[in-house]
């Protein structure tokens, strides 16, 4: 089983990762690594702070000559500004933010040492050991993309895109939406934003291809894929609701119009011809794509703050105005990824057993003739 533990403030000296249970055999590269970090911050109405950092992955445990060996896997990210120690004392907390809620639950007189940790900068570690689960579930030809659908209350409209032509455009767009007119009307948008000194929250689509049948389990309230993406999802900071397939529309729908047919033919097995469940039915996977939607609040730190209270003097103050975006979707949509292929990698290495990647594969063929002859 896949578990992972991270470390690390937003101005400290690194945001770390421990790794545990990757099969051995897997060849890694740190590129691939970059890369999904890099896309983590991008995009456009994205802040300062990500014009200051240079985010790559050092390895410190877990590889032998670029390959996994079986032992817990150590990364490390570091922080160029590691000004944690220098920075001023904050009294005033964000509504919308970890800021006050925590200072009171861990007892602490300045609401800076919350923020530094309850900051987003910790997902960077997340979407490492998600980079390496992709790399897990590339070898199985499962692919996984995110692309923003709403941006305040502009919606795309890319209805009918193939996976493929939704990761090509998408990479493409500063907001990273596959339609480029919403796109440019997404922009527009968050300058409004900028300039009115507000930020805004969205909606992005995560889009996982070519996973098999059965993974997860009806048979226990934890071993539910579908509960434990939900965990995944609703862990990233500002995530405020998810839903999966047609989500909440499913509720506002009769049942003839929300269940997918099943059909059979004999050269393709078992199919459906809709996937309004999302890949998922009984907390397992239909062998469907798997569509995950979820919903991003605005980011708490305004340029123009909202009223607050000094936790000091317990007087009327405005909230503290830290270095932040304005809107972070596009880059939620990574994160996004990152969670949603460590919890499908998990389901795999259960699944079909996961000591070596040669063993899994062995399981895995195995499987699928078996799913194919039933």
């Amino acid at each position: 089983m896949l578990r992972y533990l991270t470390s690390g403030e937003s101005h400290g000296k690194c945001v770390l990762t421990i790794l545990d249970g990757m099969p051995a055999g897997l060849k890694i590269k740190e590129s691939l690594i970059n890369d999904e970090l890099c896309r983590r911050m991008a995009g456009y109405g994205r802040g300062k702070r990500m014009k200051i950092e240079s985010d790559k992955v050092e390895m410190l445990s877990g590889l032998r000559r670029s390959v996994t060996i079986g032992s817990p896997i150590a990364m490390m990210v570091k922080n160029i500004d590691q000004s944690i120690d220098k920075m001023p004392v904050c009294l005033s907390p964000r509504p919308g933010h970890a800021d006050l809620t925590g200072a009171l639950k861990y007892d602490l007189k300045d609401i800076r040492s919350v923020l530094e940790r309850a900051s987003a900068r910790e997902t960077a570690a997340r979407v490492a050991v998600g980079a390496l689960a992709k790399i897990l579930l590339s070898e199985f030809d499962i692919r996984i993309t995110s692309h923003v659908i709403m941006i305040g209350t502009i919606l795309s409209k890319q209805a009918g895109l193939s996976f493929s032509q939704i990761l090509t455009v998408s990479e493409r767009s500063p907001v990273r939406c596959a339609d480029p007119s919403t796109s440019r009307l997404m922009c527009k948008e968050i300058d409004r934003a900028i300039k009115e000194g507000d930020t805004l929250g969205g909606v992005f689509e995560i889009i996982v291809e070519g996973v098999p049948p059965g993974l997860g389990s009806y048979v226990q309230w934890d071993r539910r894929m579908d509960a434990n993406l939900a965990r995944a999802i609703m862990s990233i900071p500002a995530i405020k609701g998810m839903g999966i397939g047609l989500g909440f529309e499913a509720a506002r729908r009769r049942g003839s119009m929300v269940h997918d047919e099943i059909f059979y033919d004999k050269s393709k097995g078992f199919f459906r011809k809709t996937n309004n469940a999302g890949g998922i039915e009984g907390g397992m996977t239909t062998g469907e794509t798997i569509i995950i939607q979820a919903d991003m609040k605005p980011i708490s730190t305004l340029a123009k703050p909202l009223a607050s209270v000094n936790i000091k003097t317990k007087k009327p103050a405005k909230a503290a105005v830290e270095r932040s975006d304005v809107c972070a979707v596009p880059a939620a949509g990574v994160i996004g990824e990152a969670v949603s292929a460590i919890e499908i990698a998990n389901a795999m290495i259960e699944k079909f057993g996961g000591d070596s990647v040669t063993e899994m594969k062995r399981n895995f063929k195995g499987y699928l003739e078996q799913v194919r002859k039933f």
